[in-house]
């Protein structure tokens, strides 16, 4: 006599979930989700509804105006950084040799947040080794106005991923690896994607 097949249990079933989310997300989802990359406590996040990135009035830092905005077909990294931060001294002069490792496909905006002064801003970046880096000052409002709206700073630094078809795509805090090869492999996903 043929046994009648029993119902998963409440333990089975949540024993089995993770194993067959894992498969799901391997087999078809792996082209829409990016790739892990890590930096310290910190990962990459989605952000979810993908906006697109606004154009950003600002100065660089020596007090000329510049309009600030994605290009297609490009990706853009939008990097917060403050004076005070002792990780942004990380970070900045990794974005700096990201930017000078790809001038082709790559856009790199840092942004000071935590002043206006010029001549701080120039100081902290003097010991900085950033021949290749674009940095701005925020003396319009308009970073601190996109940080309410699109760019949260949940951390110091925060980078934002723009990707090519100019839609915020997600943000990882902290002073990640950026020419590691899970960073390499981040930014390759978002270039494929076109998006």
């Amino acid at each position: 006599m043929r046994e009648k097949p029993r119902a998963l249990s409440r333990r089975s079933f949540l024993i089995a979930a993770p194993a067959c989310l894992t498969v799901l997300r391997t087999a078809g989802a792996q082209d829409s989700w990016p790739p892990v990359f890590e930096a310290g406590r910190s990962q990459f996040t989605i952000v979810r509804p993908r906006a697109p990135m606004p154009q950003l009035r600002l100065q660089d830092v020596h007090g000329r105006d510049a309009v600030v905005t994605a290009k297609p077909g490009r990706i853009t990294l939008v990097n917060f950084w403050a004076t005070w931060c002792a990780a942004c001294k990380l970070d900045l002069p990794m974005l700096a040799s990201l930017a000078g490792s790809r001038p082709d496909r790559l856009d790199i905006v840092a942004i000071c947040t935590d002043t206006k002064d010029l001549r701080k801003i120039r100081t902290f970046l003097g010991g900085l080794s950033l021949q290749n880096l674009a940095c701005y000052v925020d003396a319009y409002d308009a970073a601190a106005k996109a940080s309410t709206e699109m760019f949260s700073i949940v951390g110091m630094p925060i980078t934002y991923l723009v990707g090519t078809g100019g839609r915020v795509e997600g943000y990882i805090t902290g002073a990640p690896d950026w020419l590691s090869p899970a960073g390499n492999r981040l930014l390759q996903f978002y270039r494929e994607q076109g998006s």
